[in-house]
């Protein structure tokens, strides 16, 4: 019922059938979210970036190469983690497949040599209790919050965007930084890492694996934007924000990082460089009709400058982990 397999070379009717469990997945679990579409969808699913892989399985409805897809999953490996993602049709769940999914993928991360499982759980869905149950803990939590953009005041907005210090400015990068400010971006980030960041979504410190990154992006079919603050006499980048609108859900972008260099805070670079993105988008994205972002609980002032921007806490968003040879030994015990 479970078998290895390759969105790349996969047939069309198995992308539309897996399309059509997630957004069966979602409907039951995410009914505020946006469906997923087809559009490079495929590609999504197997660009990875250099020194990582990803490894699928489905369990179909029969043994038909077209059967109808009722579970899914996939493990990335990257660094010392395996980060796992499975997927189970609302109609198939309490049958075991979970359960059988996870089995089969975490023992092959056992077989690959890594010691840890990590998974995002979304807050109030069915997942909290089955990786609990398999003995996942909870290691980081954030606040996902949403910003319906037909409830902008878009005057207000304006404004907060011009609300910078003297002696910066605001720049629009569509597509990724220029390359001429990619070392003094990747500074950028790398000066404020954040200890308590989540391990699932690492960002990039590297100025070659933040190119690699942006570039997968693009191959990945999503459009990452990118808003960047100059300080004007060092020439350096005080703060940046980015969002990513996917190919496969264009109603809803993803904002990701909003850093501001600790030498340049209290000019307004925050609420500044979030306003200024969201009145790119509204015409760069005629589609987009929402943007999500996460932050962690404990930050205070980026979750204070979400709610003046309108932004609304929508739910938990956690990361689990697990121990790889004890989840083996508890689904495929030895015989």
């Amino acid at each position: 019922m479970v078998r290895e397999w390759d969105p790349r070379n996969a047939s069309s009717a198995e992308i539309a059938s897996l399309l059509d469990t997630l957004n069966a997945v979602l409907a039951a679990d995410l009914p505020q979210d946006p469906p997923w579409r087809e559009n490079s969808l495929r590609e999504y699913l197997s660009e990875v970036m250099s020194g990582e892989r990803r490894i699928s399985w489905i369990a179909q409805a029969e043994p038909a190469p077209d059967g109808m897809i009722l579970g899914h999953v996939n493990v990335l490996l990257l660094g010392g983690i395996g980060v796992l993602e499975v997927l189970v049709h609302p109609a198939a769940r309490r049958t075991g497949l979970g359960r059988e999914l996870v089995r089969v993928s975490a023992r092959r991360v056992w077989d690959e040599g890594f010691q840890s499982i990590g998974v995002e759980v979304v807050g109030g869905t069915p997942a909290v209790a089955f990786y609990e149950s398999l003995g996942f803990t909870r290691e980081y939590v954030e606040t996902r919050s949403v910003l319906d953009l037909n409830a902008v005041d878009w005057p207000a907005l304006a404004e907060m965007a011009t609300g910078v210090g003297a002696g910066y400015h605001l720049e629009f990068c569509p597509g990724g930084p220029p390359d001429d400010l990619i070392e003094a971006y990747a500074r950028a980030k790398a000066e404020v890492r954040d200890v308590d960041d989540g391990e699932l979504r690492p960002s990039s410190y590297d100025p070659q694996r933040l190119r690699d990154s942006l570039d997968t992006l693009h191959r990945r079919g999503m459009k990452p934007y990118i808003v960047l603050t100059l300080h004007e006499q060092s020439g350096e980048v005080a703060g940046l924000t980015e969002v990513v609108v996917p190919a496969q859900h264009l109603t809803r972008a993803d904002q990701y990082d909003t850093i501001v260099v600790r030498d340049h805070r209290g000019y307004g670079i925050d609420r500044a460089i979030k306003a200024r993105m969201l009145l790119e988008l509204r015409s760069a994205e005629p589609e987009l009709a929402e943007v999500q972002t996460w932050n962690a609980q404990a930050n205070e002032a980026m979750l204070k400058v979400n709610a003046e921007l309108g932004y609304r806490p929508d739910r938990e968003w956690c990361e689990y982990s697990v121990d790889v040879a004890e989840l083996v030994h508890r689904l495929d015990p030895p015989r």
